[in-house]
């Protein structure tokens, strides 16, 4: 049975953008950083990240997989929508996306963003890129709305739930029971946590999920593990203020502490992109090693088929919702479901306001 997805005519899948090749590094990292005054020798230094694993991200291959996976869940559910994909910092860029969208007759499409949580960077920062979109494409762009987060949506956080479970049977039978869980996701400043929301929403919904995490590990293992919330990937000047601890340095807190193992859960992404395999995989493995910690990485959502069908039930529910239904609005843990439209002063853009799409500012 087809699903009604009016008044949408199309779905636009919204992303960070990552090189694809050497020579994109620097450009792209440019592009990530700017008006933020990072000199050149610091945007190659930590382009090396990027050279280490021949020069590519791995975000936007992940990204074309992903769309391949909702146009085919798509189809098979009877959704006739389009599927477009535009970034913020590479190509497909969000503006050449809307032009093709325009030249194809879309007039409304609703927007995904691969980022789950409240936040300026993970929230309003594309919000204003999509602004920014349409006014470079100008009066014939399509209307856009967002749909709402997903952190605490069952399609998110199960797969979190099973990829935790499978990390930590993976551990020897000796180290497993008293495995320290360390919920991993990318560092802010403080700042922005304060601001996110209505205030410190970041870290709650990261908390929320960790908490439901560990819950539903309890209620299959029959033991409830230590867990904690840390960070990674800080990128700011020292003198500013970011959320911590750093995996890295709770990892060797605890190796003096006795803990013989970790498994790291990285629930602040939705794919194994450069921080995942690179900060975890690489860095924080490395870490482990040299403390003589046994280590696990939990994977992350990427194309799960629940994380997949999640995306078409939120297209679902809010076109219901522009059609003036009442609708389930799946959640789970400590939250209730996020809003669809960021009330004013959602996730305050710290350099002062700029025009933002899907929002009541």
């Amino acid at each position: 049975m087809a699903s009604d997805t009016a008044p949408y005519d199309a779905f636009l899948l919204v992303s960070f953008g990552g090189p694809e090749k050497p020579e994109d590094v620097v450009p792209f990292l440019e592009n990530v950083t700017r008006g933020r005054g990072i000199p050149r020798e610091r945007l190659e230094e930590v382009g090396e990240h990027y050279f280490a694993f021949g020069g590519r991200s791995p975000i936007n291959d992940q990204n074309r997989a992903l769309l391949g996976a909702i146009e085919e869940d798509f189809r098979t559910s009877g959704i006739d929508l389009p599927v477009y994909w535009g970034n913020r910092n590479w190509d497909p860029y969000l503006a050449d996306t809307l032009r093709r969208m325009e030249a194809d007759g879309v007039k409304r499409a609703v927007c995904l963003v691969t980022s789950a949580y409240s936040s300026y960077s993970g929230c309003r920062q594309y919000r204003e890129n999509l602004a920014d979109a349409v006014a470079d494409v100008g009066a014939g762009a399509p209307r856009l709305d967002k749909l709402r987060h997903y952190y605490n949506h069952p399609g998110f956080v199960e797969p979190n739930v099973d990829a935790t479970l499978t990390a930590l049977a993976e551990l020897s039978d000796a180290v497993r029971h008293d495995a320290r869980l360390l919920f991993v996701t990318h560092s802010v400043p403080t700042l922005m946590n304060d601001q996110s929301g209505r205030g410190g929403a970041y870290v709650s919904q990261h908390r929320s999920v960790m908490e439901e995490i560990v819950e539903r590990v309890r209620q299959e293992t029959g033991h409830r593990y230590v867990s904690e919330l840390v960070y990674c990937s800080r990128s700011g000047p020292p003198h500013i203020p970011w959320l911590e601890p750093d995996v890295n340095d709770r990892m060797e807190e605890l190796a003096r502490e006795g803990t013989e193992a970790v498994v790291v859960v990285p629930i602040g992404f939705v794919s194994d992109h450069m921080e995942v395999i690179y900060d975890l995989d690489t860095e924080a493995k490395a870490t482990a090693e040299k403390l003589g910690l046994e280590f696990g990485r939990a994977a992350t959502a990427g194309l799960d088929p629940r994380f997949v069908a999640m995306v078409r039930e939120l297209v679902v529910e809010r076109a219901a919702v522009e059609q003036g239904k009442d609708v389930a609005r799946p959640a789970v843990g400590s939250q209730p479901p996020s809003w669809d439209v960021c009330p004013a002063g959602c996730c305050a853009n710290a350099r002062g306001p700029r025009p933002a799409l899907c929002g009541q500012d």
